[in-house]
């Protein structure tokens, strides 16, 4: 019986591609500005810090001839000894061994030790490896993007290299025909309407963090973490409580602000965000709350929503 979310001239195309494509590289390289350009809307919470995605998160893009299944990674690090480091290499690595195809991001013209790591668990998989050279709009002058390219193409075997920016939409939109290719012969997996496999109480979580991330300094926001206590309709809006739980009680002050206006600004920001994707007025209420050394323990990770 086929799924009727699925219509069926997709469900039975024998020449319909579907698959899985993680998304991957050491941390800050862009691959969550790059998915949520792929996927032309917001899905993966974004910042200039490194290690902000914490979670695998699907986004899905599909066309009349190919459904491609992105897995958003934690950038593969070394050198970070807590839980939560563990947490996302964790992650990252299982998003590898599932994936169909690898997308491998990289900045352009700069290749450091973690990028060769990457590289090498990519090829230890045997996938099809897809290179996307990002960030090229910072490249001054361009002349200096071709031998670059050409350094990295020696390393490895690679079934597309592709420059691109994510941020300025550069490219990215031969991306998906070129993924496409290496993906196997298979009906969808989700129906074709469907954007991401995350729920709204998660969503919600992720902006709540994302505000926080961009407006507080040094490492803070690597200790904090956001729980969703209630998400509700009532009366044409949507009410949403959430904890923000932070490490030590120094960081409780620090996140609070002085007179509350840290917090204030982080829930006016968040609220903005959330009445724009879920389509309705939103009433959220923010607490802030101490679990000491939550980042360090795999029960507290797996107590506050972090898988296995």
């Amino acid at each position: 019986m086929s799924d009727p979310d699925i219509p069926a001239a997709e469900a039975s195309n024998p020449e319909f591609r579907c698959g899985f494509v993680a998304i991957v590289g050491r941390p800050n390289v862009g691959k969550s500005t790059l998915l949520n350009a792929l996927l032309e809307r917001k899905v993966s919470i974004v910042s200039h810090k490194p290690q902000t995605t914490r979670h695998r998160i699907l986004g899905i893009r599909s066309s009349e001839q190919s459904q491609i299944i992105f897995v958003d990674t934690p950038g593969l690090h070394s050198g970070g000894k807590r839980a939560m480091n563990r947490h996302m290499n964790r992650a990252a690595v299982t998003s590898l061994n599932d994936a169909d195809a690898n997308l491998f991001v990289v900045e352009a013209l700069r290749w450091i030790d973690e990028d060769q790591r990457v590289l090498e668990q990519l090829v230890e998989r045997g996938r099809p490896i897809i290179l996307a050279v990002n960030k090229v709009d910072k490249v001054t002058p361009r002349e200096r993007l071709l031998p670059f390219i050409e350094e990295i193409a020696r390393k490895a075997h690679f079934a597309e290299i592709v420059p691109m920016s994510g941020l300025k939409q550069k490219n990215v939109d031969t991306l998906p025909a070129l993924i496409a290719k290496y993906l196997p012969l298979s009906p969808p997996h989700f129906p074709l309407d469907q954007v991401t496999d995350r729920s709204p109480e998660f969503q919600a979580s992720e902006i709540v963090r994302e505000k926080l991330t961009q407006r507080l300094h040094q490492e803070l926001p690597y200790g904090l973490t956001v729980e969703i206590e209630r998400f509700a309709q009532e009366e044409g809006r949507l009410l949403v409580n959430a904890v923000i739980w932070v490490e030590r009680a120094g960081q409780k002050a620090i996140v609070i602000g002085h007179g509350g206006e840290q917090l204030k600004e982080v829930g006016r920001a968040a609220r903005i965000e959330m009445s724009e994707l879920f389509g309705r007025p939103v009433h959220l209420e923010l607490w802030v709350k101490v679990k000491e050394n939550w980042s360090d323990s795999e029960a507290a990770l797996r107590q506050l929503g972090y898988e296995s």
